[in-house]
């Protein structure tokens, strides 16, 4: 039988209609912004970021949260003596300041918060240091000074051997027309950039794959890729700050990007208006994925609603923008090519992938 997030126990639907209330019960709160001297921007809800309006600046705010990659780490620790903290501790800062630039903020200042079962998990000093380190280098590449944090012992709540790990950032847009605002038209392209592997999204699913091989993450993935299940997940993610920062200091803009994470490709048409994502140009999937499809099984559909695929990123440009886009990510490090257009067509909202048979209709995300 083949696998699925919801067969992991996570349930889209289950989770989207909590984060849907809060949404709607959050917007009753913004009249408070006044007495600060900010407001809410009309379209900031549901987005990856949350805005707040001032006379000649935003400020941008995003609170994330690892999930369950570091039970991936601890196995394979215990399993091998291979400590991967510091990729996970990038992880964690990597999955905030991807959210937070969606909307053109460049972050200045992240914080961490690490709760823990039992405040003896710090005594193990390679995996603490690792830790530390990684959090720091991951601030380091996104441009943001590490602000603080907490460090909760939550007795009775979490398990006295885990740890968990999320955190928040704070970012700002200034001058004003710096802002991603989703102004994106027929004819844009649409603009890839690869992943390092799974990111930070779909773990569960990768630990119940996990659970059912005789040599669990230590089982060799092959498709020409050397390294071990556990190894493969554990590659820390990328940050793309960089390509952002480089794009406003060139003055090239871009009308929309998004953060390709939770819901899979789904997240192509997070945008609120109605566009068809038409992808002709995808990559063949990587070694980890093509591994895990196998494995699980887990069929194609399923696979793209749930995993990045490769792809990490997307940036949405105007066409005589395009070759400049992809300039600047070269220049700033990344794999990135143009794998797609946008279209309008009336008021459907769709990604389309030909070549794959995938079509992903409107209806299948629910953010909003």
């Amino acid at each position: 039988m083949s696998l699925s997030y919801e067969s992991s126990g996570v349930r889209y639907d289950q989770l989207d209609a909590f984060k849907r209330a809060c949404q709607q019960a959050a917007r009753t709160t913004s009249g408070l912004l006044t007495d600060h001297g900010y407001a809410e921007p009309a379209t900031t809800r549901g987005e990856s970021a949350y805005l707040i309006e001032a006379v000649d600046h935003f400020l941008a705010h995003v609170e994330e949260g690892l999930g369950t990659k570091n039970l991936v780490a601890d196995a394979v620790y215990a399993a091998s003596g291979k400590c991967f903290y510091r990729e996970i501790a990038i992880d964690t800062v990597a999955t905030i300041v991807n959210d937070l630039i969606t909307c053109g903020a460049l972050p200045i200042s992240v914080a961490m918060h690490a709760a823990v079962g039992d405040s003896g998990w710090f005594a193990d000093a390679t995996r603490t240091n690792a830790l530390v380190a990684g959090f720091a280098e991951g601030c380091r590449s996104a441009g943001a000074v590490w602000g603080g944090g907490e460090t909760p012992t939550l007795r009775g709540i979490v398990q006295p051997e885990a740890i968990v790990l999320a955190g928040s950032a704070i970012g700002r847009i200034s001058p004003k027309n710096l802002r991603i605002t989703g102004e994106v038209h027929d004819g844009d392209g649409i603009i890839f950039f690869a992943s390092s592997g799974v990111q930070t999204n779909g773990l569960s699913l990768c630990r119940h794959i996990a659970a059912r091989l005789p040599q669990q993450y230590q089982t060799p993935i092959g498709h020409g890729d050397p390294r071990s299940f556990g190894e493969a997940l554990l590659a820390p993610s990328v940050i793309y700050v960089a390509f952002v920062r480089e794009c406003q200091r060139r003055g090239l803009k871009l009308n929309y990007v998004a953060h390709v994470t939770g819901h899979g490709w789904r997240k192509l048409m997070r945008l609120e208006e109605p566009f068809v994502y038409e992808i002709t140009a995808p990559r063949p999937a990587p070694a980890l994925f093509q591994f895990m499809m196998e494995a699980g099984p887990i069929e194609l559909r399923e696979a793209y609603a749930t995993f990045n695929m490769g792809i990490g990123f997307a940036a949405y440009v105007a066409p005589e923008n395009i070759e400049a886009a992809l300039a600047v990510a070269k220049a700033t490090g990344y794999d990135a090519w143009l794998a797609g257009t946008v279209k309008k067509a009336g008021a459907r909202k769709a990604v389309v992938v030909p070549s794959l048979g995938l079509t992903f209709e409107g209806d299948t995300l629910q953010v909003r």
